[in-house]
């Protein structure tokens, strides 16, 4: 009965498994300057032939070709990929053509390959050395390096921000901007015996100086975010201006988005809104495409690529084009300084957001912001227990002044400085730190003012009066001495003297 059923599971398993078979993937790099980097060869059907693309428009950087490149890299155990290139030969020669739709998983489809003729080869760099694992992205993960054919982890605290900066650019990516000890899950051994010294300029990790570690705390494996190679150039600020991003190699201008719908205008903010969120810049409010005399070489962004949640570099082509765009983010106003002063204390900033006026003291809330843009209003924000209140003025020199003639316990509450401004055709603003303002009673503190003084000058001048007294007894003294002296030592030496005449 036992062998029945287990005859009858394994049955079952095989129709669930039927038409899903993985081709078990033999890639290999030729031509280049190790085992992980060449062009792309893979073995089917028994035979060696380069990899080409199914789409047939010749382009720098893909993400599709990425992807491909993602498969093979891992097989060859080379790391993570750090950059694929389409090379254009002098005559056609048999490719194998895989299918980008069936490597989204990161495997390769037994019924995606096909056998055809191209000029085109993929040219493929593995990072070897260095990877990423269980991020969210190709930049993203645990860091692990690799010695003796095997990958160990790295502890956290071997590895610093020079030597983050080092990784990044070893694999492609942006600056580092998040450098966290188990932060893509925690691992067990083997983990890394050195500790990396780097000094920021190395174009690999295992070009740094190293030393031994001895230990390194359980669950200590560090993990690495490496930002995205994008900026907004040419605007008034770093949230505004031409979209560039640099993948690899050169920054370049991105062009409109690839198969836009002609009615796209917010399916194309939801796009863009990708850049600004890897900028930190907030979200895309405005969009438009500018074009200029010549063409040159650009990025274009495969829209679908992006909405499926790849990253903003996974979704690139090169392409030639005269057009480029520009792009506002939200969030792209300094914050605004809030600070008081008053005839008692002075000026004081709200960094310790904190002030105090005293109880009647004419005192002036002052808002300002660095100079970004001309014009603007400041809206003066009063929150307390039982009441809010709201005052607004015109921003002159970049800056505005709120008075109030007397500080009472009304006042004591919360204030903000919003700045407001209309610029690129929307409306922006920014809010300053949070200001905690109160108005103690001047009563107690007039009153220490006056009976310290008085308590300081009795206690002084009873110690006067005490130290002169003192004084005068010991000089007294010190007189009756000295008489008593002369008194008793002088006529006894005379009379001494006369009997010594005799």
């Amino acid at each position: 009965m036992d062998h029945l059923l287990m005859l009858l599971l394994l049955w079952s398993s095989g129709l669930q498994a039927k038409g899903k078979h993985t081709l078990k993937e033999t890639f290999r790099l030729v031509g280049g300057a190790s085992r992980c980097a060449g062009t792309l060869e893979m073995k089917h059907e028994g035979d060696w032939r380069p990899v080409d693309d199914e789409d047939m428009i010749p382009r720098s950087q893909s993400y599709r070709m990425l992807n491909k490149a993602v498969v093979a890299c891992r097989d060859l155990d080379c790391g993570s990929a750090v950059s694929v290139t389409q090379r254009e030969e002098s005559s056609k020669r048999p490719v194998w053509w895989i299918y980008s739709h069936c490597v989204q998983s990161r495997s390769i489809q037994e019924n995606c390959v096909i056998s055809d003729s191209s000029s085109f080869t993929l040219d493929v760099t593995c990072s070897d050395f260095v990877r990423l694992v269980n991020g969210i992205s190709r930049c993203s993960g645990r860091l692990e390096v690799r010695s003796n054919q095997s990958w160990s982890s790295v502890c956290e605290e071997d590895l610093d921000q020079q030597d983050a900066e080092v990784v990044c650019r070893e694999l492609g990516c942006g600056a580092p901007s998040v450098l966290q000890g188990a932060l893509y899950g925690e691992v067990e051994d083997p983990m890394w015996t050195k500790e990396f010294q780097c000094g920021g300029h190395e174009s690999a990790l295992l070009d740094c100086r190293s030393s031994e570690r001895i230990t390194c705390s359980p669950g200590r494996a560090v993990g690495l975010t490496c930002s995205e190679p994008v900026r907004l150039v040419g605007g008034a600020s770093r949230c505004a201006g031409t979209l560039e991003m640099k993948p690899q190699g050169d920054w370049r201008p991105v062009d409109d988005f690839y198969w836009r719908p002609v009615d796209g205008s917010d399916w194309t903010l939801k796009e863009a809104a990708v850049a600004c969120r890897d900028l930190d810049c907030g979200s895309a409010v405005n969009m438009r495409r500018r074009v200029e005399s010549s063409k040159r070489s650009v990025w274009r962004i495969y829209s679908h690529c992006v909405q499926s949640g790849s990253a903003l570099r996974e979704c690139l082509t090169s392409r030639s084009s005269s057009s480029t765009l520009k792009l506002t983010c939200s969030d792209l106003l300094l914050q605004p300084i809030i600070s008081v002063s008053s005839s008692m204390y002075g000026v004081s900033e709200a960094q310790q957001q904190g002030a105090q006026v005293l109880r009647g003291s004419t005192f002036t809330i002052s808002c300002s912001i660095q100079p970004q843009y001309p014009g603007g209003s400041f809206q003066l924000n009063f929150t307390s227990s039982n009441s809010s209140h709201h005052y607004t003025q015109p921003a002159v020199n970049h800056s505005a002044h709120f008075l109030f003639p007397a500080a009472e316990p009304a006042h004591q509450g919360s204030y903000s400085c919003v700045y407001h401004v209309y610029v690129f055709s929307h409306n922006f603003s920014s809010e300053s730190r949070l200001l905690s303002f109160t108005v103690p009673d001047p009563t107690p503190l007039i009153i220490r003012a006056v009976v310290l003084p008085l308590t300081l000058l009795l206690l002084n001048s009873a110690l006067y009066c005490y130290c002169k007294a003192t004084r005068g007894q010991k000089l007294g003294r010190r007189e009756d001495m000295e008489l008593d002296s002369y008194d008793l030592g002088v006529p006894a030496a005379a009379d001494e003297g006369a009997r010594g005449a005799e």
